[in-house]
């Protein structure tokens, strides 16, 4: 399995959001170039990078923030918030970026997006779905920086997206993220149990290396961690020993 930091810029800093509200927000550095250049001494090859301004308003204020990380860390940079047009997106994957992540799009604009996964193909784009689990316990999607509900499930979404083609999927409770309160393994479960072709991220509530190990043993691809990696509760030397069994 694949540990991804992750770097979200909110007014040119490296912040974290509680549960995705801008109102609560935790600065960790004005320098996000550093904090790409420590999560590359770590013993991994990706990068995750949310632009929050972008997410929020659709302009990428961030953007020279986030082409000096790139050119800087020398991982594979996957990045999101504000890619709303191909320009966007053809720019960017030539341009230091490895995937670009597609969020409130794949749920509002489906036949926009499967003609970029046509394009650029499925390896180019992650698709970041978000969800709130609605008291069925059905996962519902929330989009536009989770602050509409879509009333589209996650299901429906990835079903959509079947024949077009659908291969990383960035899955995220966002009553965990930024929560600490440990990832919703049922829903990672339930997805992979579904999909099991899918690359799937597991993001949201990432609290200590027993969580990564816990995601692992599930069998999940990917999982993607910002806060516990910047609050120390995850260590370089932890990330170090789980690589080699991975």
């Amino acid at each position: 399995m694949r540990i991804i930091p992750a770097i979200d810029l909110k007014d040119g800093k490296c912040v974290r959001l509680f549960k995705g509200d801008f109102d609560k927000t935790t600065e960790y550095s004005n320098d996000p170039v550093a904090v790409g250049r420590r999560f590359s001494d770590l013993a991994v090859n990706d990068l995750h990078i949310v632009d929050l301004d972008g997410a929020r308003s659709g302009e990428q204020a961030n953007r020279s923030i986030v082409a000096a990380i790139a050119a800087d860390s020398g991982l594979d940079i996957q990045l999101g918030g504000g890619i709303r047009d191909r320009e966007s997106l053809e720019t960017w994957l030539a341009n230091g970026v490895t995937r670009c992540v597609i969020g409130s799009l794949a749920v509002t604009e489906p036949e926009c997006v499967k003609q970029w996964v046509s394009e650029f193909g499925t390896d180019s784009i992650v698709f970041a779905l978000d969800v709130r689990i609605a008291a069925t316990g059905e996962p519902m999607l929330a989009t536009h920086g989770w602050t509409e509900d879509s009333g589209v499930s996650l299901w429906e979404c990835i079903d959509g997206y079947a024949e077009a083609g659908i291969e990383h999927v960035l899955c995220t409770d966002v009553s965990r993220d930024g929560a600490m309160a440990g990832p919703n393994f049922e829903l990672y479960g339930a997805v992979l149990e579904r999909y099991p072709q899918l690359q799937l991220q597991a993001s949201g509530g990432v609290r200590s290396i027993g969580d990564l190990q816990k995601l692992r043993a599930q069998g999940v691809p990917a999982a993607i961690t910002g806060r516990a990696l910047l609050d120390g509760k995850i260590t370089a030397a932890e990330v170090s020993s789980f690589r080699p069994s991975a």
